[in-house]
């Protein structure tokens, strides 16, 4: 009776489990972020799963999730083309989603898990098409960021309607060859010192223009003070002059022709 009573508890609780493993596969849940396609036997069923948690059959169903928030793709793509005919290296990201609208025809035509390797595939292409129609040192002058929007429309374009949306591509890092890379830093240090000369001469040239200024305003003046000192003026200055000297309570003598006062201290001096 024992051996019967274990033996029934065991089938229970190993029913239990079963039936508890049977629930736990038949229930998908879609992540935010991310979309789900309902796959029975292989053919789409239904429309497009927002996040949430939805029952099926495990056995012959299954909830394929689609990623539709943004993804970071990073790349290490050697043997680029430039213009004059070089070859690069680059280390870059790019920066992808999938529209949810497009998610059935994402899974139909390329495989969620395929589609990283497709996107790498036309990276490497945009790539290599783009580094060719541009020289190895615009790599490192304002040309960067429009090339790195030519990488992206070049993507987009070969991408279409495939519901794989290129939001940006980054260039990290270029690799030039050596002696490139010398040739490039001492231009650059050579352009830094024209223009530091070109400020120089600037500045030298600003100053010499305000000394002349300067120059004339002083002739200017002179010639305005020479022409206003007549012989009327110059005897108003001189008894303006004796007044004050009338006003001093200091003895002192003073030699004069009439016309210009001339002072002699009690010193002597």
């Amino acid at each position: 009776m024992n051996y019967l009573k274990l033996n029934s508890k065991l089938i229970l609780s190993l029913l239990l489990i079963i039936i508890f493993s049977f629930l736990l596969s038949s229930c998908g849940i879609v992540r935010p972020g991310e979309v789900g396609v309902k796959q029975r036997l292989g053919k789409i069923k239904g429309g497009v799963r927002q996040a949430g948690m939805y029952f099926h059959n495990p056995f012959f169903t299954k909830i394929v999730k689609v990623p539709t928030r943004t993804i970071n793709m990073y790349a290490s793509l050697s043997s680029l083309p430039t213009k004059e005919g070089l070859t690069i290296s680059c280390d870059l990201s790019v920066l992808f989603h999938i529209e949810q609208e497009y998610a059935i025809k994402v899974v139909q035509t390329v495989g969620v898990k395929n589609g990283q390797d497709m996107i790498m595939s036309v990276l490497r292409s945009s790539v290599a098409d783009v580094t060719a129609q541009f020289l190895a040192k615009d790599l490192h002058t304002s040309e960067r960021h429009e090339i790195e929007l030519a990488i992206a429309k070049k993507m987009t374009e070969r991408l279409g309607d495939r519901g794989f949306v290129v939001e940006s591509v980054l260039l990290k890092s270029i690799n030039l060859p050596a002696n490139l890379s010398k040739t490039i830093e001492e231009k650059l240090q050579a352009e830094q010192r024209a223009q530091t000369m070109q400020f120089v001469l600037e500045h030298e040239r600003q100053e010499a223009e305000r000394m002349k200024i300067e120059a004339e305003a002083i002739r200017d003046a002179q010639k305005i003070i020479n022409e206003s000192l007549s012989e009327m003026t110059l005897r108003y200055l001189s008894i303006e002059a004796f007044k004050e000297l009338s006003k001093s309570n200091n003895a002192k003598v003073i030699i004069t022709n009439g016309k210009t006062p001339f002072l002699i201290h009690e010193d002597g001096k």
